[in-house]
C-alpha cells in the first residue's frame, strides 16, 4: 500500500512511495527515495544552482508516464522555494530558483526529477557567467564522443581558458567554461559558435556543428545552442528521467577516458561524495574573461 506522506530535510513528501522509476526503468525509485537524495547531495549542488532561474522537468506518474516543463513560479508553492523575475516572449514572470536544500527536496515532492537551470543568474540574466559545449554523438558508442571532448578541452587550453568537464547522464558530456560576466549572450554564443567551427575545421570527419540529424551522419554535434537567453542545462548532481536514474557528476579531464556518459546513479554519487570532493568545487574561482580568447581563436 502507498504510504501517505514523509518527511525529508523538514518538507513534506506527499505520496512517498510513488514510484518515479519503475522495475522496468531501473527501479522501482520512489518519490522520497528521489527527495532522500537531493537531500545529500544539496551542500555539493547548491554552489552550481544557487540563483539562477530553472525550468521544471515534472513527471507525476513517473517516468514511464507523461511529463511536461514548467517555468512559471507556481502560487502554491512555499515562501522558502524563492522566485526571481524573469522577461520572456508572454511578458515579465517569477521562475523558481533552487537556492536552498529545501527546494531541492520540495521539487522532488512535485515530481520534478531534473532541474534545468539558466547559464546567467538573477544578479545580471542578459549576461552568462558559463559557457557551456554539449558533445552529442549521432551513433552508438564511446569512443568518437570522448575523442570530441578532449579536443574541446585542448582548444579552450590553447585559448588560455580553464574549461571543466562533466557526464550528462543521457548521451554525452558537457564542457564548461566559468566566465566573467562582461558579455551578454550573442557575444558568448558567437564567441562558442567560432570555436566549434574551429574544431569542425580541424576535424570534419569526427565533428559538426550540423544540428539537423538526418545531415550529421556519423559525426559529433558541437552544440552550443545553450549559450543563449533563457536557454538551459543540467547542472552537476541532477538526476536524468532515463532507465537507472544516472546523474550529471563532474569529473575530473583524467577520468574521462574511464568514465560513461550514464555511469554515476544515485547510489554512486553518494558513495563517490563520500571519499572525494566535488571536482567542481570553487568553480566560480576560475571565472575568466573571453577578450584574448577572441583574439587568439581569430589568429588560429
Amino acid at each position: 500500500m502507498m504510504s501517505s506522506s514523509a518527511e525529508v530535510a523538514g518538507v513534506p513528501i506527499d505520496k512517498a512511495d510513488k514510484e518515479m522509476f519503475g522495475p522496468d526503468d531501473g527501479g522501482p525509485i520512489t518519490k522520497v527515495d528521489l527527495a532522500k537524495y537531493y537531500s545529500d547531495v544539496a551542500e555539493v549542488m547548491l554552489p552550481h544552482t544557487r540563483d539562477r532561474p530553472i525550468s521544471m522537468q515534472r513527471f507525476p506518474d513517473g517516468i514511464a508516464a507523461e511529463s511536461f516543463y514548467e517555468k512559471k513560479y507556481p502560487d502554491h508553492f512555499p515562501d522558502f522555494v524563492e522566485a526571481v523575475r524573469v522577461a520572456t516572449q508572454d511578458g515579465d514572470q517569477d521562475q523558481v530558483m533552487i537556492n536552498n536544500a529545501q527546494s531541492l527536496v520540495y521539487l522532488a515532492d512535485q515530481a520534478s526529477i531534473t532541474p534545468h537551470t539558466w547559464l546567467a543568474t538573477s544578479a545580471d540574466l542578459d549576461h552568462p557567467d558559463q559557457l557551456i559545449v554539449d558533445l552529442d554523438p549521432s551513433v552508438p558508442g564511446i569512443d568518437a564522443v570522448r575523442k570530441a571532448t578532449v579536443m574541446v578541452g585542448e582548444l579552450m587550453e590553447e585559448l588560455g581558458l580553464r574549461a571543466f568537464v562533466k557526464t550528462t547522464g543521457s548521451r554525452g558530456y558537457h564542457v564548461q567554461v566559468p566566465l566573467i560576466v562582461d558579455h551578454d549572450f550573442d557575444e558568448v554564443r558567437d564567441f562558442a559558435r567560432n570555436c566549434a567551427r574551429a574544431l569542425v575545421d580541424r576535424d570534419p570527419e569526427l565533428l559538426t556543428i550540423e544540428a539537423r540529424k538526418n545531415k550529421r551522419g556519423n559525426r559529433v554535434l558541437i552544440d552550443i545552442a545553450r549559450n543563449a537567453y533563457a536557454q538551459t542545462a543540467v547542472p552537476p548532481y541532477a538526476v536524468r528521467s532515463r532507465p537507472g536514474a544516472p546523474v550529471a557528476a563532474p569529473i575530473t579531464w583524467d577520468e574521462l577516458s574511464s568514465t560513461d556518459p550514464r555511469d554515476y546513479t544515485m547510489t554512486s554519487v553518494r558513495n563517490r561524495l563520500a571519499q572525494r570532493d566535488d571536482p567542481w568545487a570553487g568553480i566560480a574561482r576560475h571565472r575568466q574573461g573571453i577578450d584574448q580568447a577572441m583574439e587568439t581563436l581569430a589568429k588560429l
